[in-house]
């Protein structure tokens, strides 16, 4: 197996994680008898475990390079899945929940600083594939769930065989990783840092795609059902439809940035989802509106992977800059769904995805500071050593 592919492997699995537990929640909902309230409580510890891991993720990629950390946090984060539905009590769920999101933000920020270093030896752009291969693991996975669910297995179970499996897969693709960018030139990141005024830009960026994307999946089904008219089925798709254009734009999105560079793809990308924002605003029936969330997946599908090749470049370490915009967008991820619905609730749900529209606009405007410097294109020697 060859690097690139090893890699894309990496990220198929860490989305299959997060897949086969979202699949399980209502088991676990039913298992501890758990209320909306408190269940909602518990899901906000992922979010909280992944920001507080994100400095140590930095600190461990620099030290003992990539692929060590890579192979490490990614067999944590496939063990990591049992832990919830193992939870006795709420107070435990917590707890379990609090170091599932702890593994996964690690994992997270390593793999993607590890691939920023790929990119740099490649001499090309991989990372869209790269999220694209996470979607697919993450559609995958969920795929397996939902068919688990429907045959009454247990949660503890099917996770527990998930967890085997992501573990050994891992091991496989983990041994044809690239030599780890440990450093004896930088300094090691700190343990709590601002991020610098490059980083910050960076992270605006995708600060707004984040907030879209996850607007745009959390509040899907109940915008078509409340607004479209949209039965059960034609609400759920919306969700679908999003998530699958998102992977599919993704795993084409290497070939248009190549085309366009990263400034234009972005930009026109924004306008893609602008569009498909304004179709979702005016919508009053189904297929317009699942049409609309189907242009917001595509428009914004390449803007993280382009945030997370930028930050890498642009930080003292590829994991240093990874992981300070990574708590932007895990910051951006949290709210967005809460966000919206304070808006639906005090204005409407169309007021809602104006407010997206806003978001998306503003993307397309602060394009220009993913635009890559010279410091960081790959020497010759670089990219034929990757090949």
């Amino acid at each position: 197996m060859n690097p690139h592919r090893a890699i894309a492997v990496v990220f198929a699995l860490h989305g299959a994680v997060g897949g086969s537990l979202a699949t399980r929640i209502p088991w676990l909902q039913d298992q501890l008898d758990l209320g909306p309230g408190i269940l909602g409580l518990a899901l906000l510890f992922p979010s909280i475990g992944a920001i507080a891991g994100l400095p140590l993720a930095a600190r461990l990629a620099h030290r003992f390079g990539g692929r060590a950390a890579t192979r490490v946090l990614l067999a944590a984060w496939s063990a990591s899945v049992i832990l919830p539905v193992l939870s006795p009590a709420p107070g435990w769920l917590f707890g379990a929940f609090l170091l599932y999101g702890c593994t996964a933000g690690m994992c997270d920020v390593v793999m993607n600083a590890h691939a920023v270093v790929l990119e740099r030896r490649l001499g090309r752009s991989i990372m869209s594939g790269l999220h694209g291969m996470w979607s697919v693991g993450c559609l995958t996975a969920g795929g397996v769930g939902a068919l688990a669910a429907q045959a009454g297995i247990d949660a503890r179970i099917h996770l527990a065989a998930v967890s085997l499996t992501l573990i050994v897969l891992g091991a496989a693709a983990g041994r044809s990783l690239p030599p780890g960018d440990a450093s004896t030139h930088a300094p090691p990141p700190r343990r709590l840092v601002l991020p610098s005024r490059g980083i910050l830009a960076i992270g605006a960026v995708g600060f707004c795609a984040t907030f879209a994307e996850g607007a745009g999946a959390g509040w899907a089904a109940v915008y078509l059902s409340e607004i479209a008219s949209a039965g059960p089925g034609a609400a759920a798709a919306g969700y679908t439809v999003l998530m699958v254009a998102m992977a599919g734009a993704r795993l084409a999105g290497d070939r248009v940035i190549h085309a366009l560079g990263p400034v234009t793809a972005v930009r026109a990308g924004g306008m893609v989802a602008t569009a498909g924002c304004v179709m979702v605003v005016v919508a009053r029936s189904p297929a317009l509106g699942i049409a609309g969330f189907a242009l917001l997946g595509l428009g914004v599908a390449v803007v993280v992977p382009l945030v997370f090749t930028a930050a890498g470049n642009a930080g003292t370490t590829p994991g240093a800059g990874v992981a300070g915009v990574a708590t932007i967008t895990y910051v951006s991820g949290l709210s967005a769904p809460a966000v919206i619905g304070w808006v639906a609730d005090w204005l409407s749900y169309p007021a809602a995805f104006v407010m997206i529209t806003g978001v998306v606009v503003l993307l397309t405007l602060l394009a220009p500071v993913l635009r890559p410097s010279p410091a960081s294109a790959p020497s010759r020697e670089e990219a034929l050593s990757a090949r």
